[in-house]
């Protein structure tokens, strides 16, 4: 097992609500911040640059 390291959007009101976390250890894993002890999710790095680009271009309007 890797170490981790989580991290919150900047955006994050701070309050946990509608969150996820990034694991600046290993990239493309996330998990939802009201669980930290619950599932991951894991990308590939390619696949996560792909949609972290996607969001920062507008692909994903209401997001």
């Amino acid at each position: 097992m890797h170490r981790e390291q989580w991290r919150k959007s900047s955006y994050s009101s701070g309050n946990n609500d509608n969150c996820i976390e990034v694991d600046d250890l290993c990239l493309g894993s996330v998990r939802d911040s009201k669980d930290p002890e619950g599932p991951r999710l894991r990308f590939t790095p390619d696949a996560w640059q792909s949609f972290v680009t996607a969001v920062a271009g507008g692909e994903f309007p209401g997001v």
